[in-house]
């Protein structure tokens, strides 16, 4: 087993403005650039150029007014569009939405149905943000900016995880969708991404398991603790947690009084994390309570 380096899922958020750039190395491009817009929905826009002259805005009222006037596709599409470069994300959203509804057959309504689901992102809406991906994703499936669409998807869970002590639903989903870029993507930069969000969603998953299997030790219940310990080391093996899942064990299987077990998992932390602070008290408990025990 190897371990990942320590670092925890909340601080591995980038800001938006650095989400996208921290993997592509894409540069901040000019506010002036987001008019390209007007004339083609890049990837390299919505990775580059948009995220960092919008993010940090992320603003907007939804109360602000959206009333139903007509008006030629070009002109609604770049009053969305500006609405977007001032940060104004919401009534950005509504905008491209209402592209959608008065030129349902324009080629600008693709453009906008993907636009409007980032602005909600960026607005951290992000039940609105998914839903108008799957919608896109539904009427164009085989388009060029699909794999976007399905890794807007999973940023979208991605930033509702929340902490340890809740219910990991929103992480389970996050889970699914990232793999689901990986997958059908993966030799795409969304697709390096994704996988670098994979092994921090498995190290939030894995210390789900320590929490819980924590507390039954502390309640006195060493064979559930046992099953969640073992579930760490099972299935989130590369991730921080596996030295103390290791030496948790050591401990529940001394308190069961099955110190060749004991014994065993201290041989496994000392073959792959020497010199750990996990290893140096679970070596401690072997000598003090299992010395000369074989492992099983």
């Amino acid at each position: 087993m190897r371990s990942m380096s320590p670092m925890s899922l909340r601080n591995s958020r980038a800001k938006p403005a650095q989400l996208h750039l921290a993997f592509t190395n894409l540069p901040a491009i000019s506010r002036a650039m987001l008019t390209n817009f007007r004339t083609s929905l890049t990837r390299a826009a919505i990775l580059g150029a948009t995220i960092a002259t919008t993010a940090a805005c992320g603003g907007g009222s939804a109360n602000e007014d959206v009333a139903y006037v007509a008006r030629d596709v070009e002109s609604l599409y770049a009053e969305a569009q500006r609405r977007l470069d001032r940060g104004n994300t919401l009534l950005a959203a509504a905008l491209f939405d209402e592209v959608e509804r008065q030129h349902p057959y324009s080629p600008w309504a693709r453009r906008a149905q993907l636009m409007s689901a980032f602005s909600y992102y960026i607005a951290r809406d992000y039940n609105k943000s998914i839903q108008n991906a799957q919608r896109f994703l539904s009427i164009h499936p085989g388009n060029k900016d699909a794999p976007y669409a399905y890794y807007l998807i999973a940023l979208s869970y991605y930033e509702q995880i929340s902490d340890v002590n809740r219910d990991q639903k929103i992480t389970e989903q996050a889970r699914s969708a990232l793999r689901e870029v990986n997958r059908r993507f993966p030799q795409s930069e969304y697709a390096a991404d994704a996988r670098l969000k994979l092994d921090l969603v498995a190290d939030h998953l894995a210390g789900k398991e320590m929490e819980i299997g924590r507390f039954y030790q502390r309640s006195g219940q060493w064979l559930a603790s046992q099953l969640r310990f073992r579930n760490v080391i099972e299935q989130y093996e590369t991730t921080s947690h596996a030295p103390e899942a290791l030496y948790r064990l050591t401990e529940s299987s001394l308190a069961l009084g099955i110190p060749n077990e004991a014994v065993k998992y201290t041989a496994v932390l000392g073959a792959n994390y020497p010199g750990t602070e996990w290893y140096e008290k679970a070596y401690e408990l072997i000598e003090d309570h299992a010395a000369g025990v074989s492992p099983s």
